[in-house]
């Protein structure tokens, strides 16, 4: 069977690494990787395309961490996902404060910015994976298939009607595209 899906969008706090509750991952020794992440990254990278990190980073724009700061996070976290034969074609953030932003997650300015960037990319032919309702309603606002990760709300939560999946984690949703329950 033909994989109808070529892109891959990720959230990064609470799908790729541990969210931080009221608080910002403002140092390397801050991100730690969930569980199997890396491996699912990299199992991941045989089935799509190109892979995206799209990230709302708040924190930036209040000053709480530098955009250097974040730079060399993502470093390390790239190179982990590198060194285990992952691949990430590119990590979009927004910064900004206000949430009526373009760019600010449920908005899809970084959605269009990809594809400014990776003009191939159809977003009928992408994944979303995130664990909350804006990374949910990006994925629906752009047209793309959407995947619910986590425990992050309760299961009479409206998020789950509106996902098309849901997975315990990035690693159960890895599993799943390998044995392609109808994905």
């Amino acid at each position: 069977m033909e994989n109808k899906y070529k892109y891959l969008f990720l959230d990064r706090d609470g799908v790729i690494n541990e969210e931080r509750p009221n608080d910002y991952v403002k140092t390397e020794d801050e991100f730690v990787f969930i569980e199997k992440t890396t491996d699912a990254i990299a199992i991941l990278s045989q089935r799509f395309e190109e892979i995206f990190i799209v990230t709302n980073q708040r924190g930036v724009g209040r000053g709480i961490m530098s955009q250097e700061k974040l730079d060399q996070i993502h470093r390390l976290m790239t190179d982990k996902i590198v060194s285990v034969g992952g691949n990430v074609s590119g990590i979009y953030v927004c910064p900004d404060i206000c949430s009526s932003s373009i760019n600010r997650k449920p908005n899809i300015g970084m959605a269009f910015r990809i594809q400014a960037d990776f003009p191939q990319v159809d977003f009928s032919e992408s994944i979303m994976v995130g664990n909350s309702k804006s990374d949910v309603l990006f994925g629906k606002k752009a047209g793309m298939h959407t995947v619910l990760v986590g425990d992050k709300y309760n299961k009479s939560d409206a998020v789950y009607d509106i996902a098309d999946r849901w997975y315990k984690d990035l690693y159960s949703f890895a599993e799943a595209m390998i044995e392609n329950k109808n994905i």
